[in-house]
C-alpha cells in the first residue's frame, strides 16, 4: 500500500512537471496578462526616450500595438544588439522587437515572424570624404556597433579597414560625435540623428551595403506564439497601422517588399 501511494505521488509529480514543460510562452503570457518585449532603447528612431523620459520610437509603437491587440500589459525590457538574442534564449523576454534583421545565422538559433519593417546598412561619412567602394576604407577607422548585422557585413567586406566596435548604438554615436572616427556603418536614421546633434559632421550615405528585413524574434519552441505574431503583423500591414508607424518615425513609406507580407 505504501509503495502504491509513493508510486502514485511520483506519477502525479511527473504529470505536473510534463504539463508545466508543455505550457508554452503564449500560455504563460496570457495567464500573466502581460508580455515582456525586448526593445533596443538606444536605437533612434526605433527605440528611444522623449523629453519626459517616456519610451518612444517605431519599435516601441509596434510593441504597444501588438500588446494592445492581444489585450496585454506591455513590459519593455531594454536590450542591446549584443544581448537581445541571449535575452530571448534565456527567457528574460517573451519576444524581441529590437530592429532585429533576419539573417541565415540568426535563423539557426531563433525563429522570426513575418517582417514588419526594414533597415538599410550604410557606410556614412562626411561629404568632404571620398568613399566609392570598400577598398577606399583601407587603413581608415570605421565605427560599428558590436554583434550587429552591420558589424558582420563591414567585417566581411572591408577587411583592411580599422574597425572600432562599441557595445551599443548610443556609444557608437558618441564615438562619432566626439571625433574618435569619421566613418560610421549604420542606418540612415542614426546618420540623421548625428547630423542633427552636430551639423558640422555633415554625414551622408557613401555606400549602401544591404537592405535588411526586420522581424519579431521568437524562440524556436514557441510555434503557437509565432503564429500569433504572424497574424498580428499581417493585420497591421493590411490595415496600414504599421505603415503609419514607420512613416511617422522614418519619414518614408514601408518598402514594397515588406508590404507584400500582408498577402
Amino acid at each position: 500500500m505504501i509503495f502504491k501511494k509513493i508510486t502514485t505521488t511520483l506519477y502525479v509529480a511527473l504529470a505536473l512537471t510534463l504539463a508545466q514543460a508543455q505550457a508554452d510562452t503564449l500560455d504563460n503570457i496570457q495567464k500573466a496578462g502581460r508580455i515582456r518585449i525586448g526593445i533596443g532603447m538606444d536605437v533612434p528612431p526605433y527605440g528611444m526616450k522623449d523629453a519626459q523620459l517616456k519610451p518612444i520610437g517605431s519599435d516601441v509603437e509596434t510593441a504597444k500595438l501588438i500588446a494592445d491587440d492581444m489585450g496585454l500589459a506591455l513590459d519593455i525590457v531594454p536590450t542591446t544588439a549584443a544581448n537581445r538574442i541571449p535575452y530571448l534564449q534565456t527567457n528574460k523576454v517573451d519576444i524581441v522587437i529590437a530592429s532585429l534583421s533576419v539573417t541565415p545565422e540568426r535563423e539557426k538559433v531563433i525563429d522570426f515572424s513575418t517582417p514588419y519593417a526594414a533597415i538599410l546598412a550604410v557606410v556614412a561619412a562626411p561629404k568632404s570624404m571620398t568613399i566609392k567602394s570598400f577598398a577606399d576604407l583601407a587603413g581608415k577607422k570605421v565605427v560599428v556597433t558590436r554583434a550587429s548585422t552591420n558589424d558582420a557585413e563591414i567585417t566581411k567586406n572591408a577587411k583592411d579597414a580599422q574597425i572600432v566596435r562599441f557595445d551599443d548604438d548610443s556609444t557608437s554615436i558618441t564615438a562619432i560625435l566626439s571625433g574618435q572616427a569619421d566613418i560610421f556603418v549604420t542606418s540612415p536614421a542614426l546618420m540623421i540623428v548625428i547630423n542633427k546633434r552636430n551639423p558640422q559632421k555633415d554625414l551622408e550615405t557613401k555606400l549602401v551595403i544591404k537592405t535588411f528585413k526586420l522581424a519579431i524574434g521568437i524562440r524556436k519552441t514557441d510555434g503557437r506564439l509565432k503564429e500569433k505574431m504572424n497574424a498580428y503583423v499581417k493585420a497591421g500591414l493590411k490595415d496600414g497601422k504599421l505603415s503609419q508607424i514607420y512613416q511617422k518615425y522614418h519619414g518614408v513609406p514601408l518598402p514594397d517588399d515588406i508590404l507584400k507580407g500582408a498577402d
